[in-house]
């Protein structure tokens, strides 16, 4: 058996000929090179499909949110008053959320120690403030959705 060092050792070749001598043996052993080079092709074709299902993907999910959101200008611009007025609304909700926010890690403070040793307590501060902030949350969601952008400055012709 020929010590070329192109070609695998026995710990990668398996020989089911009577004799392991034989021309038939080592012609029938791959190229390490040719194996590594095919491996190689196969996986830059794998990788090659990988992107393009990426790509599609992509595109698939972004045509939603693309629809929607041209959907969502076009409200806008057939209700530039409600668009306007949400704005508002949003602001002056974004300031009461705060102050809620305020009270809610205020109560958390002052209540402390009952909150972390008594489930009732915990319970009862989940129930007086959890439904009220999930809900303010998601009108405050919708309208900063439906909100106009704030105008534009207007420059100083200087």
């Amino acid at each position: 058996m020929s010590q070329d060092p192109r070609q695998f050792s026995a710990m990668f070749s398996i020989d089911v000929s009577a004799d392991p001598r034989t021309e038939n043996s080592n012609q029938s052993k791959i190229d390490a090179n040719e194996l590594i080079v095919t491996l190689l092709r196969q996986m830059l074709e794998g990788q090659k499909r990988e992107i393009t299902l990426l790509e599609e993907m992509s595109n698939h999910l972004s045509q939603g949110q693309k629809q929607r959101q041209q959907e969502l200008n076009q409200w806008k611009e057939a209700n530039p008053k409600l668009a306007q007025a949400c704005r508002y609304a949003t602001e002056t909700l974004s300031k009461v959320q705060t102050q809620f926010l305020e009270n809610i890690t205020q109560d958390v403070f002052d209540n402390e120690e009952s909150l972390g040793d008594s489930d009732f307590m915990l319970n009862e501060f989940v129930d007086r403030f959890g439904p009220r902030l999930a809900h303010l949350n998601g009108v405050l969601q919708v309208l900063s959705q439906l909100s106009a952008a704030p105008p534009a400055p207007v420059a100083n012709p200087s």
